[in-house]
């Protein structure tokens, strides 16, 4: 499922991620970086931008708001989005949900 789509210049960067835990990072319909992950992970690879090669990263995570991604172009911020508090939520439902599942097994 396509997350977000970025044009820069002459690129077009996309961001997938299946249900799997899947990430994957195209550039121009080209696969530059694929990783697997529960919580988000750092995506690097190059690309070209106008005639010169760019160091890119893209860190995706969670925040507040759901699924959340930077984007960083030669060390330099191009996308930033918050992340505050919903990491340690999300594992605490997560770790509460494992749980109930255990003792729904053991008792139910």
């Amino acid at each position: 499922m396509k997350f977000s789509t970025i044009y820069l210049d002459e690129n077009k960067i996309e961001i997938s991620n299946s249900w799997l835990g899947k990430e994957v990072i195209k550039v121009n319909d080209e696969i530059v970086s694929s990783k697997y992950s529960v919580f988000g992970t750092d995506h690097s690879f190059w690309m070209m931008d106008n005639g010169i090669t760019s160091n890119c990263k893209i860190s995706i995570g969670y925040g507040i708001n759901g699924m959340v991604f930077d984007f960083y172009k030669n060390d330099k911020a191009i996308i930033e989005s918050p992340r505050t508090g919903c990491g340690v939520i999300f594992a605490f439902v997560l770790i509460i949900g494992f749980v109930i599942g255990l003792l729904l097994k053991t008792f139910g």
